[in-house]
């Protein structure tokens, strides 16, 4: 792929208890620009900041529209894995003119209403990473090693609660129309359109979506560590796409 001084941004945001270093492999292996490919860490998930728990949803999208506007609020492709699926979905409903397109990773856009967990105590501050064996009822660890959980483990910030609790806002039907690719990892392409035919609130929203496409990268919730290089070639073609 030919890169221009008119590529996107390309932006990197990873899920739950997460920052910038997530996406360290997969952009080892990518063909874009790196002035115009940004991983970014939310806010409440970098461990230096000693307000982080207070972090909101909101402040979140503000901070991905911040990145957009640095460079020069040229639409941007986002790429949201996970967790970062109900920030982006804020950014998509109050921007679409500046996504010009997203890649889901194992994630999809959220419902109008969604809370990310609806039951997580109001005096709670923040949420840890939890145990691997509980996280694993959650959400496959397929293809990664002793080595990088031990890293997982570490790095890992804990999700403030504001986050947990706030309902997410959507109004603009134009988010409908930003053109979206849906990488399914721990869930087959297949899985996917069976749920949403079937109308679960899961993937509620992406019935409603007029152009996407969908990408079957068999593999565990965390492919930017179990298959770094493909997931690198996925965003690439994506991203050509739009050029």
């Amino acid at each position: 792929m030919t890169i221009t001084a008119t590529s996107p941004p390309i932006i990197l945001i990873a899920g739950h208890w997460l920052g910038h270093w997530a996406w360290d492999e997969v952009l080892e292996h990518l063909k874009t620009d790196p002035s115009y490919t940004i991983a970014m860490t939310l806010p409440g998930l970098d461990g230096k900041d000693p307000e982080r728990a207070s972090k909101t949803l909101d402040d979140q999208a503000e901070a991905i529209l911040g990145v957009i506007s640095d460079h020069g609020n040229q639409p941007a492709i986002l790429v949201a894995h996970s967790g970062a699926n109900a920030p982006v979905s804020l950014v998509i409903d109050r921007h679409p003119e500046l996504v010009r397109r997203v890649v889901w990773v194992d994630s999809g856009p959220v419902a109008a209403g969604s809370i990310v967990a609806p039951d997580f105590p109001d005096k709670s501050k923040e949420l840890p990473l939890p145990s691997f064996d509980a996280l694993a009822q959650q959400a496959s660890l397929e293809g990664l090693s002793a080595e990088v959980l031990e890293r997982f483990r570490v790095m890992a910030v804990p999700e403030p609660g504001p986050v947990l609790r706030q309902p997410v806002e959507l109004t603009n039907e134009a988010r409908h129309n930003v053109p979206t690719t849906l990488v399914c990892c721990s869930i087959s392409s297949g899985q996917v359109m069976e749920l949403v035919q079937a109308g679960h609130p899961m993937f509620a929203e992406v019935a409603n979506l007029e152009y996407f496409d969908c990408i079957d990268l068999p593999t565990g919730h965390w492919p930017m560590w179990s298959r770094p290089l493909d997931l690198a070639q996925i965003i690439d073609a994506a991203t050509s796409l739009d050029n």
